[in-house]
């Protein structure tokens, strides 16, 4: 068993940059180290398999326990390696009741991939990499129309709707023209990976917002209610601030910041395009903004994406290969902006639930911001928990961690990213109401694939079901 844990822990190393595998191995202490190097070795040149694996398996949704690292380290051994024989200690027992279920997620893997042996799924061919197999989610935009009107409207051009996914296999399987609604979010439409709709007339007039997934994730899980006032810190380009006010259904306030004067009037005009009426735009730092100015003296929700290394952009990981791997004085620069943003604004005196989020895979960036803007906030706030099904959590470099979300093309085919939703330990009743419909996205039923033929969506121009 001991073998096990020393492995997940280098793992874990690895991915959060802390140093290089053989270095790693070497500082652990184990007194193996040609059989801990060879399992690391082994369950590190599988990753992406053993991800699709896990993810497809359910393991980690149903073995609440059991981390991600060690989830990998173990089912290596269970399915490619020489078997836990006489190792394994307790976790032998949990593995072995989901082995059947393992071992037919890997047999379908290998059937998709068109190959019969383990180490066929490592070759390097044409295939395209995970981050190219990242379908294109489509939010729709619910100040403008509705779900079932932008699904009717796909239909009448000759796409397929196949109704609502029940999980990450129904969407892996999407070709050609067919469509899937999102098994989270009930605005969000999956299309096959290489489906452009830029030049849809839908798109053009803002009643689509082309969106990924964990993109979408942040404003979701702030829900604010109709009403609220809402500051938006690191704003631009503007999407998450269209899916805010598309959640507060134009009522109430968003205070946007951004300090970038460019990208605040694209940000302007899309917000313009989506129907947004109820956000104040500033070209300001948010660093700047006082928490004492009676302008934001009913804010209680924060969304914070600051900016960072972009570490988990599949367009970025599939242009620049070297992208996921910013250098160390870069990251120590980001991670200090994004610890000061973090903590200036926990100390918004009537703030209750805050999300912050990246688009980066890095440790540095996401669980070590997050601890030390909780420690230093000295107890007044905490990290809520959210999504329990999600299959992919932090890492556990902190108690609590779990609590916070990643996202990965293997995991949840989506792009890289990393979500906290902290929230004031004292919470007033009516913003638990909000943290109480967030802590669990429950999408209403999907739209049916009805034969009778709706009222068409309007033109563009015209505004279809607002």
């Amino acid at each position: 068993m001991a073998v096990y844990s020393a492995a997940a822990a280098v793992l874990a190393g690895v991915e959060s940059r802390q140093g290089s595998l053989k270095g790693l191995v070497y500082a652990s202490n184990f007194q193996n180290v040609k059989q801990l190097y060879a399992l690391v070795c082994e369950t590190q040149r599988y990753s992406a398999v053993l991800d699709a694996v896990i993810a497809n398996a359910g393991l980690l949704r149903a073995e609440k326990k059991l981390r991600p690292h060690l989830a990998k380290v173990l089912v290596y051994d269970l399915l490619l390696g020489k078997g836990f024989g006489g190792r394994g200690g307790r976790w032998k027992p949990l593995l072995e009741r989901h082995q059947a279920r393992l071992k037919a997620e890997l047999a379908r893997l290998k059937v998709r991939q068109g190959v019969s042996r383990n180490e066929d799924l490592l070759a390097v061919g044409p295939k395209p990499g995970p981050a190219s197999q990242v379908p294109r989610f489509v939010r729709v935009n619910t100040l403008k129309t509705c779900t079932e009107d932008a699904i009717d409207y796909f239909k009448r051009q000759g796409f397929s709707y196949q109704g609502q996914a029940s999980g990450l296999e129904d969407i892996r399987a999407l070709k050609g023209k067919c469509f899937l609604l999102d098994p989270l979010l009930p605005e969000l439409l999956v299309f096959p990976a290489q489906t452009d709709l830029h030049d849809h007339p839908l798109y053009q007039a803002g009643h689509l917002i082309l969106q990924d997934k964990a993109s979408c994730l942040p404003a979701a899980l702030l829900a604010p209610p109709p009403g609220s006032h809402v500051m938006d810190a690191c704003a631009a380009p503007g999407n998450k601030t269209s899916h805010l006010a598309a959640l507060l259904k134009n009522q109430g306030k968003i205070f946007a910041f951004d300090q970038d004067a460019k990208r605040l009037a694209s940000m302007a005009t899309l917000l313009a395009r989506a129907g947004v009426s109820c956000c104040e735009l500033a070209e300001q730092d948010f660093l700047a903004v006082s928490p004492s100015d009676q302008r934001y003296c009913q804010v209680q929700y924060i969304l914070l994406d600051p900016s960072c290394s972009g570490s988990g952009m599949p367009s970025r990981q599939l242009e620049e290969p070297e992208a996921g791997t910013p250098s160390p004085e870069r990251l120590r620069a980001l991670a200090a902006f994004q610890q000061r943003a973090l903590s200036h604004a926990l100390t918004f005196p009537t703030l209750q639930r805050l999300v912050y989020s990246t688009c980066s895979v890095c440790q540095e960036e996401n669980e070590d911001v997050v601890q030390a803007a909780l420690q230093q906030s000295s107890g007044a706030f905490r990290l809520a928990p959210i999504l329990p099904s999600w299959p992919h959590r932090g890492l556990g470099t902190f108690p609590g961690a779990e609590h916070c979300l990643r996202a990965s093309p293997e995991t949840t085919l989506t792009g890289g990213f990393f979500i906290a939703v902290l929230e004031r330990v004292e919470v007033p009743s009516s913003v638990s109401q909000a943290k109480a419909a967030a802590s669990e996205l429950t999408p209403s039923p999907a739209p049916k694939r009805r034969k009778r033929r709706r009222k068409a969506v309007a033109a563009p121009g015209t505004q279809p079901g607002k």
